[in-house]
């Protein structure tokens, strides 16, 4: 491929949406999704061709990256797989504190595009929202639509409680989420319309 070809592939250039807040990331929008009797599968277990019990599941990404990096490098090529599904939640790139803050904005960004990207395709998105210390709050909510449904992970959060919880409020303030998916158990002391599902990374489901 010619310099001028990269140019004009939106694939690399990543283009392919309209820039939206300071960081220019890719905005998943607000969708009607059905909350009721909600259960979820680890990405790392979907199936071609799954079984109607397993596609009534909505889709989680909170595995380690590499198991999912080609829903941004090749994003094509899981589209059938995952259309079978009941909802996506956006892949929850990691934001570790001891991250470059580069990196932490780079993984925000790949979320939300990946989000835009399988909107744009049909399918059903709940934007993962993660973050990691108040600095990154610049960046980590952006680009997520007012009063959207989000998903939050506990996994790894509770050796920080204080610092999960003040970006949680944080988040709440500034997202107003309708509703929050919550993988794990919740604080008791998290606010809102919290949606409680238990992590399985093994498991294949089952509504």
């Amino acid at each position: 491929m010619t310099s001028k070809e990269m140019r004009e592939d939106p694939l690399f250039m990543r283009n392919n949406f309209n820039p939206v807040g300071k960081w220019g990331f890719a905005l998943i929008q607000k969708q009607d999704i059905d909350l009721s009797n909600i259960s979820l599968i680890a990405s790392s277990n979907t199936r071609a061709n799954d079984t109607p019990k397993n596609r009534c599941n909505g889709v989680h990404h909170y595995v380690d990256d590499y198991r999912f990096n080609g829903v941004y490098d090749h994003p094509d090529r899981s589209l059938s797989r995952y259309s079978q599904y009941r909802f996506l939640i956006s892949p929850e790139y990691s934001t570790y504190a001891d991250m470059d803050l580069w990196r932490q904005i780079e993984s925000t960004g790949k979320n939300r595009w990946v989000g835009a990207y399988w909107q744009d395709k049909g399918l059903k998105v709940v934007p993962a929202v993660c973050w990691s210390t108040p600095r990154s709050y610049d960046f980590c909510f952006d680009a997520i639509e007012t009063g959207c449904i989000v998903a939050v992970g506990m996994i790894e959060c509770k050796t920080s409680k204080k610092l999960f919880l003040h970006g949680y409020d944080a988040m709440l303030e500034r997202i107003q989420p309708s509703a929050i998916i919550v993988l794990g158990t919740p604080f008791a002391e998290m606010r809102g319309n919290i949606i409680p599902v238990k992590y399985s990374f093994n498991g294949r489901g089952g509504c």
